[in-house]
């Protein structure tokens, strides 16, 4: 199937060293194999902490991971919330894995939502899959989607048109 090629042996012929180089390959020095390292993956970054004393009011999006011990008043989009203790947000949250432990008042959006004992939450839960801890204080309803995350449909399904024919 596969024939030994002569191009790839070492040392020059004499009919090669009279051909002039294509100009088109530019000379290149060998590569040593210790040049080329398979690259491992990139560790993932740690979760970005936002500290108790810590205020914030306005909007959060990420790709990573955020855990808020302080105060957020706005909305936190992520790929991973962990919500301490000691924080309270005051607004949307949506990602992929939500951890509360500590106070959020508004929508919770995700893929994975977890509400440990000392969680309090004051809105809708909109997830595939939920757990809620003995002794989590929750009020709002709870809505299960194979897609959480999506916006639309978010907003309640519209009251089918009355025109009186009903």
């Amino acid at each position: 199937m596969f024939s030994k090629s002569k191009i790839n042996e070492p040392g020059p012929k004499a009919a090669d060293a009279a051909k002039p180089a294509a100009p088109d390959a530019p000379a290149m020095p060998a590569a040593k194999p210790s040049d080329f390292k398979a690259s491992a993956p990139k560790p993932k970054p740690p979760a970005s902490v936002l500290s108790a004393d810590l205020h914030i009011t306005g909007n959060l999006k990420t790709t990573g991971d955020i855990q808020v011990e302080g105060t957020v008043e706005g909305d936190i989009r992520a790929h991973l919330l962990t919500v301490g203790e000691t924080a309270t947000i005051k607004g949307e949250v949506i990602a992929d894995d939500v951890v509360v432990n500590g106070r959020v008042v508004g929508r919770v959006r995700g893929l994975k939502v977890r509400l440990t004992s000392t969680a309090r939450v004051e809105g809708d839960i909109i997830h595939k899959t939920i757990a809620i801890e003995s002794g989590a204080h929750f009020e709002g309803s709870v809505q299960r989607q194979d897609d959480p995350l999506s916006t639309k449909g978010a907003a309640p399904k519209p009251a089918a048109p009355q025109d009186g024919n009903a």
